[in-house]
């Protein structure tokens, strides 16, 4: 039986484990994280903006040991304090970063800011504290994936789970039934870092990781993971789970 936090409808579901979903989306981060002009990582400030229950600051200390985690929920950020020694996490909203001017070399946000309540607003507090040609490494869903992953509301019931083809609802219908969890467009993502001081270094639509699938299937799963991957180099990108975007502040 599937199972959730009683805040997955508002915040969605952290990573609880480490799986090839995720080490992959690490290896991604990895390949980008080197902002023009710098050369050697291990003296960078990474923030993960909307850092969970911490499993990507542990693996990020691998690169650099300042790795810093905002947490908007208070259980969250505990959790992941104590999962990371010393603790540089602390709770807060990503619409007020806590955190001084061109203070980051890099900011990660993973599948967050269609949670927050102001994603333009979050979106300028990641630039504002982003040092010069640092970067913004960004993944969040795309509005035409199959499937909606958060639920939806069917009246005041929420109801769990993978359910199809919401996405593809007009706004108003598709916005009643899942008001707690934005999608988007190419289109809409890029509008959201219009006017600020930065450049698009990549943007690309990836698809999932599907461990809970090879679980299930094993090799046949496997199968169907690597016939998925293969479309991210084609125009079937465009059904792909999330967006995957590297921003450079000028």
């Amino acid at each position: 039986m599937t199972t959730h936090s009683p805040k997955a409808a508002l915040r969605g579901e952290p990573s609880y484990v480490w799986r090839a979903g995720q080490e992959r989306r690490l290896k991604m981060i990895r390949d980008h994280l080197n902002p023009s002009g710098l050369k050697d990582p291990k003296g960078f400030r990474i923030l993960e903006n909307g850092c969970g229950v911490g499993m990507y600051i542990g693996k990020l200390k691998q690169f650099t040991p300042w790795v810093f985690g905002l947490e908007y929920e208070s259980d969250r950020a505990i959790e992941a304090g104590k999962l990371n020694s010393p603790s540089l996490v602390v709770c807060g909203a990503g619409e007020n970063l806590p955190y001084p001017n061109d203070s980051f070399d890099v900011i990660l946000s993973n599948e967050v800011i269609e949670h927050v309540q102001d994603d333009a607003l979050c979106i300028q507090e990641m630039v504002r504290t982003l040092k010069p040609q640092g970067r913004i490494v960004l993944f969040c869903p795309n509005r035409w994936y199959p499937v909606e992953q958060h639920g939806i509301y069917w009246g005041e019931k929420y109801i769990f789970g993978n359910i199809p083809l919401v996405n593809y609802l007009p706004d108003f219908l598709r916005n009643k039934l899942a008001p707690h969890v934005r999608v988007y467009t190419g289109k809409r993502l890029r509008k959201l870092f219009g006017g600020s001081p930065v450049r698009i270094v990549h943007h690309s639509i990836i698809y999932g990781g599907y461990d809970n699938i090879i679980t299930r299937l094993g090799v046949f799963g496997k199968i169907i993971r690597a016939a998925l991957y293969i479309f991210e180099n084609t125009p079937l990108q465009i059904l792909g789970l999330s967006h995957f975007v590297v921003i450079e502040k000028t």
